[in-house]
């Protein structure tokens, strides 16, 4: 299948990345975030949230893409970012023990595999994280992309990591899974910030026209983003977008979380289970911290998506319940 880019006159038009009067860092480090934490009571609440609260959020997904035969269960496992204090060693191997209990299909890492604010203590070496992350199990095994944290603090360290357990990365890749009849591509995109160039600017190792080049049948695609804001430009020959990185917006602050998630694009991408022009993606809250090792109001999350066709629901169109 010759995969084109999506015709302009049919892409939806991304919102223009708006001047942020207010960033989660600024916010946060200016005194004013955790001040209003601490002097509304829940200070100790978002720290407990981000230790000790651990969800499985479900998605069913109906994707007009998906023309395979049967369904397909997903474990997706974002933004671990792990380091103390709310990311230990024992965290992550009861994190690792929920997901397999789930007995998905396929299980994907979304990127970002350790802490790099100031509050990290105790250091979880790669090596650590990565040896419970080689435990995961699924019939159509393990597979991960890199996110911004681990090209800005450390992507040799990551790298290599991941390769000492047997985990294969996809950047601007797509490999088939699956037998005939029920075959589906999954693929994985390069960080689309991967390289700071300037205050505020960036420069990606995304592909995207050349990664789903790489696809070569009809069969349907699974993309794999650790950045959501690549989006409006995901042809609707994909199945299904899984990111992660806004971490839901972390510490939802009423009327301010907004303008603290990273995106250009503000709220519109920054969590959940979201359609345009009947194109689906999920969005994980993601599971570690940020900045600072607290959560409000969305809680570290596994994610499994359940996606079939509109053949196997009986209706048509993209649509799908948390």
């Amino acid at each position: 299948m010759l995969l084109k880019p999506p015709d302009p006159s049919e892409a939806i038009t991304p919102v223009p990345p708006k001047k942020r009067r207010i960033t989660r860092r600024r916010f946060l480090f200016g005194g004013l975030g955790l001040a209003a934490l601490t002097g509304a009571g829940t200070g100790g609440y978002s720290y407990f949230e981000a230790k000790s609260r651990l969800v499985v959020t479900r998605y069913n997904v109906v994707s007009p893409r998906w023309t395979s035969g049967q369904g397909l269960s997903i474990t997706v496992i974002a933004d671990l970012h792990a380091g103390g204090p709310n990311m230990g060693i024992e965290r992550i191997r009861n994190i690792v023990d929920v997901a397999n209990n789930l007995k998905s299909d396929l299980v994907v890492l979304l990127g970002d595999y350790f802490a790099t604010h100031r509050f990290v203590d105790p250091v979880v070496p790669h090596a650590a994280w990565a040896a419970q992350l080689k435990r995961l199990r699924a019939p159509f095994g393990v597979w991960a992309i890199l996110g911004n944290h681990d090209w800005w603090y450390d992507i040799e360290g990551v790298r290599k990591a991941l390769a000492d357990v047997d985990i294969p990365v996809l950047e601007n890749q797509a490999v088939p899974l699956g037998e005939e009849g029920n075959r589906f591509w999954l693929a994985g995109l390069g960080d689309q910030i991967a390289h700071r160039v300037g205050h505020g600017e960036f420069r990606g190792e995304d592909d995207l026209p050349g990664t789903l080049a790489r696809v070569r049948t009809d069969d349907p695609i699974i993309l794999l983003v650790h950045e959501p804001d690549i989006f409006p430009k995901v042809p609707d020959s994909v199945a299904l977008t899984l990111a992660g990185h806004t971490h839901g917006g972390q510490l939802r602050i009423p009327l301010i979380w907004p303008w603290l998630v990273p995106s250009a694009y503000g709220a519109r991408y920054a969590y959940g289970h979201i359609v345009e022009d009947h194109r689906p993606m999920i969005v994980s809250g993601g599971l570690g911290t940020s900045i600072v090792p607290l959560r409000l109001g969305v809680p570290p999350e596994i994610v499994q998506v359940e996606i079939r066709g509109p053949s196997l629901d009986g209706g048509g169109g993209a649509s799908g319940t948390p």
